[in-house]
């Protein structure tokens, strides 16, 4: 095995449900400087069961897990290291704050093995960085789901742990606090300075908050990347699934020339640039994000889209502030456009347009 540094954490392990699929994990590796990793996937598909064998509250059934040059588990060894033993904070999805304890001693609980000042200091400083000054004596039925949340990071990092876990952080609030608290949530990540690990299905908060995302399938992971990278550029038709891709129409390679791969699609041809398409390629799954579709109504204007495909407005539909429609140019094609974009255009259906998509846009999966 690759020689780790104090801080990385590696694992490869697999752990079965009776009754379940097996979840198996294969080189999940986190350095340890300072970030958020984020493990992306549908309900079901592993990423509470990952997060609970990394904590130490699941055994898996095979491999191994290590931080640095300790063993936190390994089944031929028959080590399994109890979870204080860790040093992990983790934040369970229902926050977990114990009911009839005040705000500062539910901070100060897991403080009980250190001298009164420092443990009074520390719980001091957590509360002012998270902003809840005030709320001290409270106890966790007197506040909101986003202070609640705050009391349970702060929990978490209270006792200074090496590793960070946090499972589905935003899932108990409502949209409109949700939204609020995603980029704040970053911001306290990113000043704790501890690697971070977060479990999330949902596509925005692991945009908002990830450097780094690990895709799981239901078996184990199907790619892991730099976000943009992997929610643009999936490696696979499964993952192009997973990340909710939204147009993804099976294609052929009609020629390849200076980095640029023509592909016809339905009835329509597309250029793509795309390097990382295997040579020789014949049969391909196009993928265009609905984010990068340019819509205009009329003519058609100078450009640095290279594909510009005639197409006809079938549905609209509203999504809160932004606008999901289907057109029709050769194939079925999804854009996302903002409602003033929309209004500004007076689209409905049945309206001619031209979709522009910029040739990097344009990402090609080999078929096999």
């Amino acid at each position: 095995m690759t020689a780790l540094s104090d801080h990385e954490l590696r694992a490869s392990f697999t752990r079965r449900h009776p009754g379940g699929p097996a979840i198996r994990v294969s080189d999940l590796c986190l350095s340890g400087a300072a970030g958020v990793s984020v493990l992306f996937g549908a309900s079901g598909s592993g990423k509470t069961t990952l997060l609970r064998c990394l904590a130490g509250l699941e055994r898996p059934d095979e491999g191994s897990i290590r931080f640095g040059a300790e063993v936190w588990f390994d089944a031929a060894q028959a080590i399994s290291l109890p979870p204080r033993l860790r040093r992990i904070g983790f934040v369970p999805q229902d926050y977990a704050l114990f009911p009839h304890l005040s705000v500062e001693r539910n901070l100060a609980y897991g403080l009980a093995g250190l001298r009164s000042a420092e443990a009074k200091a520390r719980v001091a400083q957590a509360i002012q960085w998270l902003g809840l000054t005030g709320l001290e004596t409270r106890h966790p039925a007197e506040l909101s789901g986003g202070e609640q949340q705050r009391v349970a990071l702060a929990r978490a990092v209270v006792t200074q742990p090496r590793l960070l876990l946090l499972d589905e952080p935003l899932s108990a609030l409502d949209a409109p606090t949700r939204l609020r608290l995603r980029s704040e949530l970053r911001r306290f990540l990113l000043q704790a300075g501890i690697p971070t690990l977060l479990v999330t299905h949902d596509r925005s908060d692991a945009i908002a908050l990830g450097d780094k995302v690990w895709i799981l399938d239901g078996q184990g992971i199907a790619q892991h990347g730099p976000v943009d990278q992997v929610f643009s550029r999936p490696s696979s038709l499964a993952a192009a699934g997973i990340v909710a891709m939204e147009t993804v129409q099976p294609g052929r390679v009609l020629a390849v020339k200076d980095g640029l791969v023509t592909v016809e699609i339905g009835a329509a041809r597309l250029t793509g640039f795309d390097p990382d398409l295997p040579p020789g390629t014949g049969e391909v799954y196009a993928c265009i994000r609905a984010e990068d579709v340019v819509l205009i109504k009329g003519e058609v204007a100078a450009s640095s889209a290279r594909n510009r495909l005639p197409g006809r407005v079938v549905s609209i539909a509203n999504e809160g502030p932004l606008v999901r429609l289907g057109v029709e140019c050769g194939f079925p094609l999804t854009v996302l456009l903002t409602r003033q974009a929309c209004e500004e255009l007076a689209l409905k259906p049945g309206d001619e347009v031209w979709a522009l998509v910029k040739a990097p846009h344009l990402h090609l999966i080999a078929r096999t």
